[in-house]
């Protein structure tokens, strides 16, 4: 009796083992959920919206202009951060200053990208903190999947047109 109890509580967790090791390597490797909060992607992305990240593109190297992105935090690893790719390696992008009182020309350099938030006025970004190494990508945002009557496939934002020249 015993031996069979035994037995079905080994199977019961080679069962769980094998569902989370199947678990893990999805989140890791095709994409997770993500509910994001702050102000700094409204109105594209809101406080409490729920994502769905796919991790394919970054590891393909397929990250483009215009892609919203989950990406670790420069000033804090423990934090994600959801902001919007404006340029890649070798772009020079036109910026403004966090109220619009000056625009400065940057350089990309190899490696990095530049992210700004969709609120200009409400984001700490690439503005704050410069070019972002590009191995602190975790993920493309590709759906928004709550709330309900706002899901779907996200397009491209008006903000991404700042592009001055592509070397």
């Amino acid at each position: 009796m015993s031996q069979r109890l035994f037995s079905k509580v080994l199977g019961y967790i080679g069962y769980a083992v094998q569902y989370g090791c199947v678990a893990h390597c999805t989140f890791e490797y095709v994409g997770e959920f993500v509910v994001c909060s702050g102000p700094s992607m409204e109105p594209t992305i809101t406080n409490h919206d729920v994502v769905f990240s796919e991790r394919l593109s970054r590891r393909l190297y397929r990250i483009e202009k215009g892609d919203i992105v989950i990406a670790k935090s420069p000033f804090d690893p423990n934090m994600n951060i959801c902001k919007r790719v404006i340029g890649l390696e070798g772009d020079k992008v036109c910026t403004s200053g966090p109220l619009d009182t000056f625009k400065t020309h940057t350089f990309v350099p190899r490696g990095h990208v530049w992210l700004e938030g969709d609120n200009l006025k409400n984001s700490t970004d690439s503005r704050c903190y410069g070019p972002v190494p590009y191995g602190l990508i975790q993920g493309r945002v590709c759906l928004k999947l709550w709330p309900p009557h706002n899901a779907g496939v996200l397009h491209e934002s008006p903000n991404t047109g700042r592009i001055l020249r592509t070397e």
